[in-house]
This record gives C-alpha cells, structure tokens and sequence, in this order.
C-alpha cells in the first residue's frame, strides 16, 4: 500500500499516495517536479503557510484555504480557493471545470515559462492572500440558468405528480439532477437517469443522496 505523504518533500518524493503509481517513476508527480519545486520556490517566498491537505500541498492563511498545488497528467496548477473573486489582469485564470462557482487554476505545461511569469503569478498569490485579509465572506460566480432536457419536459407532462415534486427541491438538489440528466450524450441515457432518480424526487433528496 502508497503511505500517503505528510509534508510536501515526502510528497515530491513519493507522489500524493492515492494510487498504485505512487512511488515509482510513473507518479505523475514525478513527471512534473521539476515544474513542482519551482512554483513551490514562489510560494514559500510569499505569507503562505505550507500543509499537506487532501494528499497535496495544500497553502493557507490565518488558517484559511488559499490555494493548492497539484500535478495532473497534462499539466500543473495553481489552485486558487476563491479564484472566481479575483481580478484576472493577466488572463491566466481558467475554470477548472465547466461548472466550477468558486475556484480558479493557473496551468503551466512548461517549466521554462514559469520564471519568466513569477511576478504576475506573485501578484496572483498576493491578490488571494488580501482577499482572506479583507475579511470578506466566499461569494461563489452566479450559476448559469441550466435548461431542462427535453426527455425531462417530456416526462413531466406524461406525470404531473413527478414534476411538482421535482420543483419541490432545493434549487442545488434540481440543479444537480439537471447537471446528471444533461451530461448523458445519448437521449436514451438520459431517459433511463431520469427514470433511475424518480424515487429520490419523490422522496426529496439529491441525486446522489441515499
């Protein structure tokens, strides 16, 4: 079994422990140290307080989640917390996912460009690190509208009693269904998770709720 790492040399060392790879020359941390240790440098030279959380190298402030360092396969990021709140001046701020509210990354594929960005990724950390000094309260980027699939609207004239309970639901537990149904590319995939979710609308609870 991978030991899981307990401070960040451990972890450049052996791998975050969360897979079979850790440990040996296929951890894709090892594919990116060199990258690891430099964007490491930068952020020991800020108020950062370096942890491991989660099995990465986690950065905090006044005990506050500011950021996190990660290597993927493709790429290593910067992690920001509350990314969504910041300023972008230099377009390096990408959603991590399509539907990500809160956190912004900053990718870097290529260690022989992250010198030459170390005062816009320093502004970057400082701009994180005056929003917790700012005291103010995580404000997550609005949600987009999500539209109701087709096979659901067509469901919900067929049983009037299932749509009234579906928009019964808290509006995160909807939108959660409706990020479930709509990630199936194939209609009659998305019929089958609607069918599949009814007893849990019916009961109101989430879709990955038990």
């Amino acid at each position: 079994m991978t030991l899981k790492p307990e401070n960040v040399d451990q972890y450049l060392k052996d791998g975050c422990g969360r897979c079979s790879l850790g440990g040996t020359p296929q951890c894709k941390v090892h594919a990116w140290e060199k990258e690891l240790r430099q964007l490491r440098t930068i952020l020991q030279e800020s108020e950062l307080v370096e942890e491991i959380k989660w099995s990465v190298p986690c950065y905090t402030f006044q005990g506050k989640n500011v950021l996190i360092l990660s290597a993927f396969k493709d790429s290593v990021t910067l992690s920001f917390f509350r990314g969504a709140e910041m300023e972008d001046p230099d377009q390096l701020l990408e959603k991590p996912g399509e539907n990500s509210r809160y956190a912004r990354v900053i990718r870097f594929t290529d260690a022989a460009k992250i010198d030459p960005l170390k005062p816009q990724v320093q502004g970057y950390i400082q701009a994180a690190i005056d929003l917790v000094k700012s005291g103010k309260k995580a404000v997550p980027e609005k949600a987009a509208k999500l539209e109701i699939p087709e096979e659901l609207e067509d469901i919900f004239s067929q049983e009037p009693a299932f749509k009234k309970a579906f928009e019964a639901l808290t509006p995160g537990r909807q939108r959660g269904y409706l990020l479930h149904f709509s990630s199936a590319k194939q209609s009659k995939t998305k019929t089958a998770r609607i069918l599949k979710s009814q007893p849990r609308i019916f009961k109101g609870k989430g879709w990955n709720e038990r």
